[in-house]
């Protein structure tokens, strides 16, 4: 039986877990993809919304656990065919 993932209370105590243990023996099941941004954002984009359509994307983006504008992003790459 694989073991459980341990509870970590610093970034710095799971990257130390992640870079010496041997993750095949932990079960990952409940484990969550995670997509990470690395590419620079530099240009911005200003947009007037109506109120209940940015409520709606911010309650959206909050069960999600990302940033609002992050939500947008990934609605717009998949508008454009760049999405995962």
């Amino acid at each position: 039986m694989k073991r459980k993932i341990p509870t970590f209370r610093t970034d710095r105590e799971a990257e130390d877990f992640v870079d010496k243990a041997d993750l095949t023996k932990f079960d990952l099941s409940g484990a969550t993809p995670m997509r990470f941004e690395l590419e620079k954002k530099e240009a911005r984009v200003n947009m007037r919304l109506p109120s209940p359509l940015l409520d709606a994307v911010k309650a959206r983006a909050k069960a999600r656990g990302i940033p609002y504008q992050r939500l947008i992003r990934e609605a717009l790459e998949r508008a454009i065919g760049r999405g995962r």
